[in-house]
């Protein structure tokens, strides 16, 4: 028997001899792993390499629930049969490279296998599997870390799930500090662990190796205190990374977008987009620089990214996401219709939430909010677009059904909302690294709520908050606050300061300009002072004419008209929400409409320009047939909402009422 048994012993080392003979050479991540796992495992299939292999592959071609599921089969069945046959390997701890070189491979396999796995059970949100797994690696206690810095990764895994607690997971404490505190507790044990394993490696290893260990430390260090708004610490580790070959672009653009620098911002978005390639995990680069095109008044380029992104990924995980942004940026560019079309398809997709804090509570919620401010827009520009639409019964009872669906929308996010843990440091905040939404879409969320309870909030925010840049938002929140109080002076006020902020970036805060103009005019309007509503409400026009047709308020123009007016159009443009003026003394921007052909062979070339001369609305034409179908659609063209259209049909396809 125990002939037979040594043997078999030999027979075993002899094909897994054979077994990493054939493996020498290939690469268990490219095209080639699944046929070469099924000839390992035809080898033998008790050596864990053939099962790693087929892992490998299957993790690497995953993207949803059943694909990661699917590859957690064999990684799992390669970490069991590791242990089983190489306790002594896995255990060996030594400061002599001749021990420790013969156990090593064993150590970079595990940690590799561990990884996948790790990863398979965190896209399909179970993080006490991972959880587990981390610490059942821990306890091999290896001398480096390989592909598995375990302090690093049970701090990531706390920190992605803070807003629950113990009764959910039973890892995590009882409340978001906690866990954070927990978190921050795991890294420091893991910088510990780095210097304790320092001492024995010194022998084996190049001198400053442990220099990267540390700084992946330092990047998970950075990621909780940017969470914590605590501005200086991020900074000083975002610092000690800035040399380093792992430095986060995409983590320190975030970083300084919720400090109000969005120029440095977009250029570090731009920088990771080289960090990320190949990635199949949702872009955030992508989805933030779409924001920040909102903010620059380019919303068509965040529209133009978005596309480019879901027409280069397909259905894989990032695509509701780029729904999202793309309903966001259509919203902005004026194109309502299509923004909760976007919003829909969102809604409808199953994300899957790789390698990110981001969960389904804030997809959820940034559907929700996008779908608000469309509601929101509906029912605005029935004003819009008739301008005496009190006497109109059709009007007012299309108007009553959108309110009704509004409030239907306001009561299903405030239910999701108040349900939310985070609220207090993610939302109220304005501007967080785990916000998904923009500014101005939380504006849509407290302006018809509580407003003592926000205006003391954000007071407080105004006076506290350390960020210089940010602190002009919180003002003009007290301002926007007060004037739904009724107090008009004391907002007056607040926007007069906030527009003496020398910390403005005309270029890259046009939005918030906007908004400061458009409070300013409503403000002006409360206190029957015509020359500062008409000075205002041209400023807003200037800085971001798609917003105008959706805020209520009457934008005054100029009419030049040429050619062979229609007179029908003209009518129809008359009947819109708009000021046509003819004094010189009211500042407006000039319309120009010239009309040609005839039949049904009609074309209006139109466009805008400013008190300067410039435009703003660049020349361009429409072709069409039926004088009463595009009168309403070329008055939202003059506020540079729809684009070029050519035709009838991508008149239709982009607006029509």
């Amino acid at each position: 028997m125990l002939l037979s048994t040594k043997v078999q012993a030999q027979r075993n080392a002899a094909l897994r001899y054979e077994v990493d003979a054939k493996r020498t050479g290939t690469d268990m991540n490219s095209e080639d792993a699944l046929p070469r796992s099924r000839e390992f495992k035809r080898i033998d299939s008790t050596y864990y390499v053939g099962w790693m292999y087929e892992g490998a592959y299957k993790f690497n071609h995953a993207a949803d629930f059943l694909g990661f599921k699917n590859a957690t089969v064999p990684l799992e069945r390669a970490l069991t049969l590791m242990e089983r046959d190489y306790r002594r390997e896995l255990a060996t701890r030594t400061s002599d490279i001749m021990q420790y070189f013969p156990v090593y491979k064993f150590h970079i396999d595990y940690t590799l296998i561990a990884y996948y796995l790790m990863n398979c059970y965190s896209n399909m949100e179970e993080p006490d599997k991972v959880y587990a797994l981390l610490r059942r690696v821990l306890k091999w206690n290896f001398q480096r870390d390989y592909q598995m810095d375990v302090y690093n990764l049970l701090a990531w895994t706390v920190h992605r799930n803070r807003y629950y607690t113990s009764s959910k997971y039973s890892f995590l404490k009882n409340s978001i500090d906690e866990n954070e505190r927990y978190a921050n507790k795991l890294l420091d044990s893991g910088l510990r662990r780095v210097a304790i394993n320092k001492r024995l490696n010194a022998q084996i290893f190049q001198p400053g190796y442990e220099e990267f260990e540390k700084q992946s430390v330092y990047h998970y260090k950075s990621i909780l205190y940017s969470y914590a708004l605590k501005i200086d610490s991020a900074a000083m580790y975002y610092n000690l990374l800035r040399n380093s070959p792992i430095f986060p672009h995409n983590n320190y653009a975030t970083f300084r977008a919720i400090c109000g620098d969005f120029r440095e911002a977009e250029s570090e978005y731009q920088q990771a987009v080289m960090q990320d390639a190949g990635d199949k995990r949702l872009k955030e680069w992508a989805y933030y620089t779409s924001i920040i095109d909102i903010y620059k008044a380019r919303p068509d380029r965040g529209s133009e990214l978005m596309r480019d992104m879901i027409k280069a990924n397909g259905s894989t995980p990032g695509f509701g996401w780029y729904n999202i942004a793309l309903a966001r940026t259509e919203y902005y560019n004026g194109l309502i219709y299509s923004s909760d079309q976007y919003a829909n398809k969102a809604a409808e997709f199953k994300e899957v939430h790789i390698g990110t804090t981001l969960s389904q509570a804030h997809y959820d919620f940034s559907v929700q909010l996008v779908r608000l401010m469309n509601k929101q827009s509906l029912l605005n520009r029935q004003k819009f677009e008739n301008k005496n639409w009190w006497y109109n019964p059709r009007i007012i009872g299309r108007m009553s059904r959108l309110l009704g669906e509004k409030y239907m929308q306001q009561f299903l996010i405030i239910n999701q909302f108040a349900q939310n843990p985070e609220r207090d440091r993610v939302i109220y905040k304005l501007f967080s690294t785990e916000s998904t939404v923009t500014w101005d879409e939380v504006w849509y969320l407290v302006k018809d709520f509580s407003t003592k309870f926000f205006v003391g909030r954000f007071q407080k925010e105004m006076q506290t908050d350390e960020r210089k840049f940010v602190r002009k938002y919180f003002k003009l929140f007290v301002a926007r606050l007060k004037m739904e109080q009724g107090d008009n002076r004391e907002a007056q006020t607040l926007l007069n300061e906030v527009l003496r902020d020398p910390n403005i970036d005309p270029d890259y805060e046009k939005l918030f300009l906007a908004r400061v103009y458009q409070a300013q005019a409503e403000c002006a309007l409360k206190r029957k002072d015509n020359a500062a509503y008409n000075e205002y409400i041209y400023r807003m026009y200037q800085a971001y004419p798609q917003l105008v047709p959706d805020v209520e308020l009457k934008m005054n123009m100029r009419l030049n008209v040429s050619g062979r007016p229609d007179e029908i159009v003209l009518d129809r443009i008359k009947d819109c929400n708009i000021e046509w003026v003819n004094s010189s003394s009211i500042p407006a921007p000039s319309v120009y409409l010239i009309f040609s052909g005839s039949g049904d062979k009609k074309r209006v070339e139109f466009y805008v320009l400013d008190r300067e001369g410039k435009y703003i609305v660049e020349k361009q034409s429409i072709d069409y047939e039926k004088s009463d179908t595009i009168g309403v659609s070329l008055a939202y063209r003059l506020f540079n909402i729809g684009g070029v259209l050519k035709t009838d049909e991508t008149q239709e396809e982009e607006r029509s009422i």
